[in-house]
Formats: C-alpha cells, sequence, structure tokens
C-alpha cells in the first residue's frame, strides 16, 4: 500500500449533477496520469487516499458541488 500512498499528488472531490459526492480525482506524481477512485472502502485506492490523507500536510482539494 506505501506505494500507491507515494504516487499520489493530488485528491479532488468529484461531484455529481446533483451535486452529491461521488467519487475522488487522483492525480499522480511524475504523470499526468489522472484516475476517479469510487467511494468503497474495500477499494485500494481508496484505502490509499485515506491513507495519504492523514499524512500531514495533505489535504483533499474540495471546491464544492
Amino acid at each position: 500500500m506505501i506505494n500507491k500512498i507515494i504516487m499520489i499528488n493530488t485528491v479532488t472531490k468529484n461531484y455529481n449533477e446533483n451535486n452529491e459526492f461521488c467519487s475522488y480525482q487522483v492525480t499522480h506524481v511524475n504523470s499526468k496520469v489522472v484516475t476517479s477512485v469510487p467511494l468503497d472502502e474495500a477499494n485500494t485506492d481508496y484505502q490509499a487516499i485515506q491513507e495519504w490523507a492523514a499524512i500531514d500536510g495533505n489535504n483533499i482539494i474540495d471546491n464544492g458541488a
């Protein structure tokens, strides 16, 4: 799991057309790869985001709905 955490550069909350928080958008370090991660606690990318966000200085961007 530590490798996935290191690879995260930024995390932004995504909202659907009903203004409901529906997923995360992850930008990876040293690449232009952007992935969408569902709100699923069993998903390892979701788990990596939660661990990344717990590290001091890492903040999930929330531009609002």
